[in-house]
């Protein structure tokens, strides 16, 4: 289920003269009307003649433009591929910029089993993004197909930095390997078939998966599930043969001071129920379960890289499906804890099974709690496709959506208008699952804040990230982002760990 290629990622010194590999990957910069190479390892008089052949060919320097030439005498790679940079007047060297030039290289390369990538990686941050870019773009779903491609993977990249030496590059080289595994990994749960990942398999998959790692699973099979009063995932799985599971994952370690609740929405597959949803396009919501792959591979990441802080994800998984045992609209249903809902509409599923896990997460008394889902069609209308809106405490939000930034994962912050409240009371049950259709991101955060419990009387800080654009691209691949699958916000999430984790 889980089958992304391993890849190897070494820093090496600037001086690559001796150094084999299929592809040397260089950057290049459009300043004024020139196209340059930005920090070139070759003497001037080859750089100057490569810098012709670009110029010649019309060579404009943006982003996820690569342009190929034969190799050069004073390289042992076979072949030369230049990365776009940018406008060097308007385009600020970021340690961003540099993680979609080297990450969309790695993503383009051809019949390249290895890789040097000579960048302008003068520190350890900056030879970090690097890697963390090739991490992210060498990736390729082939998992299901008869006769794999012929053109290699990516296996070995030698990143060629000033700071090679440096004491602190190891550990962040370790740290960039560890995010790229988990974001592949999220990408191949989330491309894998409706027919192949259903509850049932995606609990296994999490229990085999978390093996060789520090975790405890427990999965809940819908027998529990009813004798515990998880009302929203039985409600929501009933219409399928594939019956729903809750999947808690637990990360523990004895100094950890500081608790964190993880709550992913797990649906794989979602028709919309007895309130069908068109057919134009339903095939893509085999990724509505990308909340609960992102939650998971976070935790996994986490014990892999040993970080302080005690995490638990709860991955609520079911099947939206209509049948003979399907929640009807107007059907009330009962979540964990005891709150009633009246369910109005069968589609919007999500944020009742998330409400079985942030109660149940709430009966931990964690001391903050991050719930995330492909929740909402409204997310994409207010933020568009590459932009999570996450809403919640205040103090939590602002956080997420700094760290999200920092990271490279956009991010907004969103309100929780007090209106909407009152929008989503019902006439027989203690909630209705739908309320004012205008800001609807909004009003199913307004909701899934219901189920957040107290400790002392306080509610228990909390943010809701609702990523249904960023998760799934089914448009063109762009720099370490490649289609369908993106395993977005799994590295916000881990960054943001880090930090509880060094407050420890």
């Amino acid at each position: 289920m889980i089958n992304s290629s391993d890849l190897t990622l070494t820093a090496i010194g600037t001086d690559i003269q001796r150094k084999s590999a299929d592809t040397l990957v260089l950057g290049v910069w459009k300043d004024g009307e020139k196209a340059v190479i930005a920090a070139s390892p070759f003497s001037a008089e080859t750089t100057t003649e490569l810098e012709k052949s670009l110029n010649a060919i019309g060579v404009a320097g943006k982003a996820d433009e690569v342009t190929l030439l034969p190799a050069v005498e004073e390289t042992k790679a076979k072949v030369l591929l230049f990365i776009g940079l940018g406008v060097k007047e308007l385009a600020e060297l970021t340690d961003e910029l540099l993680r979609r030039a080297a990450g969309s290289a790695a993503r383009q390369l051809s019949n390249a089993k290895s890789a040097i990538f000579a960048l302008p990686a003068d520190t350890v941050a900056r030879t970090a993004a690097v890697a963390e870019g090739i991490a992210l773009g060498s990736y390729r779903y082939e998992n299901l197909r008869s006769k794999k491609s012929e053109k290699p993977v990516l296996a070995e990249a030698l990143i060629a930095t000033t700071v090679a030496t440096d004491k602190d590059l190891p550990a962040a080289l370790k740290r960039a390997a560890v995010l790229g595994r988990a974001v592949r990994a999220t990408r191949d749960l989330i491309n894998a078939p409706a027919n192949l990942l259903y509850p049932e398999s995606f609990a296994a998959a999490v229990k085999d998966y978390s093996k060789s790692l520090p975790l405890k699973v427990t999965v809940m099979d819908e027998k529990r599930l009813a004798k515990d009063g998880f009302g929203g995932l039985i409600g929501v799985g009933g219409g399928s043969v594939r019956q729903p599971r809750m999947v808690k994952v637990e990360y523990a370690p004895a100094k950890a001071s500081k608790h964190i609740a993880l709550i992913g929405k797990g649906i794989t597959f979602d028709t919309g129920g007895i309130s069908l949803k068109p057919p134009a396009g339903m095939h893509a919501m085999k990724s509505d379960m990308s909340g609960a792959a992102a939650m998971f591979q976070t935790i996994a990441a986490v014990a892999e890289l040993g970080l302080n802080v005690k995490v638990t994800a709860w991955l609520c998984l079911a099947e939206n499906m209509p049948g003979g045992a399907s929640t009807r609209p107007g059907d009330v249903i009962t979540i964990f804890g005891g709150k009633t809902v009246e369910v109005l509409n069968t589609d919007a599923e999500g944020r009742l099974v998330m409400a079985d896990g942030l109660a149940a997460a709430s009966e931990e008394k964690p001391d903050v709690m991050i719930d995330m889902a492909t929740l909402t069609g409204a997310q994409m209308l207010a933020l568009g496709l590459r932009t999570a809106g996450i809403m919640g405490d205040e103090a939590v939000r602002d956080e997420l959506v700094a760290t999200s930034n920092e990271v490279g994962e956009l991010a907004w912050a969103m309100p929780l208008p007090e209106e909407l409240r009152s929008s989503i009371d019902s006439q027989v049950a203690d909630l209705a699952n739908i309320g004012e259709r205008m800001g609807g991101m909004m009003t199913a955060a307004v909701f899934l804040e219901e189920f957040v419990g107290e400790v002392d009387g306080k509610k228990i800080p909390w943010a809701h990230i609702d990523f249904a654009g960023p998760a799934f691209n089914e448009g063109s691949a762009w720099g370490y982002t490649p289609k369908n699958g993106t395993g977005s916000q799994v590295r916000t999430l881990v960054a943001y760990a880090e930090k509880l984790a060094a407050a420890n």
